[in-house]
């Protein structure tokens, strides 16, 4: 049952953050996944372990958990077999509880993810030819009220926790079976398990890029997102490279330089319209932070160029913001702010209840080709994971779907039709 309330942010007001970096668990143990080296090594001295082992066994515990993907500490083999029982009483190295998994005719993956306290969220794995990117959350719900937007409907419940956020990734890579192999029990011979270095390899990846493109708005949670993306980006974890991440915001202008300045990663801006009345109406954080002001922001980012450009994001909605007009509009922008940019055309995802509906193929075809001749690239996005409520916008915790009674009595009915 959760135990947290929602969170009290309605309107245009920014969010007031839970202040934890770990969701406490009913068993007492505290949950070291998404800490960093010197909070592991300080939760440690806090349980009393000295400084010189303190020191020794946080750096061992963070390769364990975040190089090699392991939640056991009795598999974690270069640290002395009398030290891991006392590490697993009082430590736990988590992962986000799966509630629900589906799988796309298309090959996308989604997981209904819960917290330790109750709350439930999504994140989404799209497979590519040449890549694989799995979308992660970074709330459980939404402020934001984006009026295409599916999440956009859900309140907001909390912020998540660095854990839970780096463990959508950590989730993923265990589903993907993309750990290195081999063992890495080299560096504590006293065990003499007969380790060999040689025996450690690295397979290839699967989950190649990250984009922070799920539940909830990721500049209203920044200083979790920013502490869980810098373990993702760190050589001696996860060691994704920065190009490899984007950050999609639906424009919180205050946060986007230091975004710039402390993750340091690719940028989407959500902009979906180009006028006033029709960005207030489908985004309306339009009306703290307006349109000259974002893109302002935006060509102000820390780090962006023609090598690195801005993508904004522009769902297409029929005889809303689709007309030849509102292309040339958009490119008059993009001109004016001299911003390295590409725009992705999305074409809008239909949910029950959407006041909206898709533009025609013909009609994002010519917006498409409008911005293409001014030498701006304007690729339109394949839809990918419909059939499972995947795709963009369309996010919304089965929770508020589907009841857990009904999830259970198809549990119940599965296992009956098995036997």
């Amino acid at each position: 049952m959760a135990d947290t309330q929602l969170m009290p942010i309605p309107g245009q007001v920014d969010p007031v953050p839970v202040a934890r970096d770990i969701t406490p668990r009913a068993d007492g143990r505290i949950d070291l996944m998404g800490l960093p080296k010197a909070r592991i090594r300080e939760l440690f001295l806090e349980a009393g372990m000295d400084d010189k082992q303190a020191k020794l066994r946080s750096k061992q515990v963070y390769h364990w958990l975040y190089h090699r993907g392991v939640t056991d500490f009795e598999a974690m083999t270069d640290i002395a077999k009398t030290m891991r029982p006392w590490l697993a009483e009082r430590f736990v190295v988590g992962r986000p509880n799966v509630v629900e998994a589906q799988h796309s005719t298309d090959g996308t993956r989604k997981w209904l993810l819960a917290t330790d306290d109750g709350h439930e969220f999504e994140m989404v794995f799209i497979p590519d030819a040449d890549r694989g990117t799995l979308c992660v959350s970074s709330q459980v719900g939404c402020t934001l009220n984006c009026r295409f937007c599916h999440t956009g409907t859900m309140k907001l419940v909390r912020n998540l926790t660095p854990g839970e956020i780096v463990g959508q990734v950590m989730l993923a890579r265990d589903a993907l079976g993309e750990w290195p192999k081999g063992k890495m029990d080299f560096a504590d011979l006293s065990d003499d398990d007969g380790a060999n270095e040689s025996e450690y390899r690295a397979d290839g990846r699967l989950l190649t890029n990250i984009v922070m493109m799920g539940m909830g708005e990721p500049l209203y949670n920044f200083d979790n997102v920013r502490n869980a993306l810098r373990l993702v980006m760190d050589g001696e974890g996860l060691a994704l490279s920065k190009r490899r991440i984007t950050l999609s915001t639906s424009g919180v202008v205050p946060m986007m330089d230091r975004c710039g300045e402390e993750i340091g990663v690719n940028l989407a801006v959500s902009l979906h319209a180009v006028t006033k009345d029709i960005r207030d109406e489908i985004v309306p954080i339009n009306k703290k932070y307006g349109i000259e002001e974002l893109l302002q922001a935006c060509a102000d980012y820390p780090g962006a160029s023609n090598a690195r450009r801005i993508t904004f994001e522009y769902v297409m909605l029929r005889d809303k913001n689709d007309t030849d007009e509102h292309a040339h509009e958009l490119v008059r922008l993009l001109k004016q702010y001299d911003l390295p940019a590409k725009v992705n055309l999305i074409p809008f995802n239909p949910w029950p209840g959407a006041a909206y509906e898709c533009s025609t193929p013909e009609r994002i075809r010519a917006f498409s080709n409008i911005i293409f001749e001014a030498g701006i690239s304007a690729p339109v996005r394949t839809p990918r994971g419909r059939d499972i409520d995947a795709a963009c916008g369309q996010l919304k915790t089965a929770a508020q779907k589907k009841s857990r009674a009904e999830r259970d009595r198809e549990a119940a009915a599965a296992e009956a039709t098995a036997e």
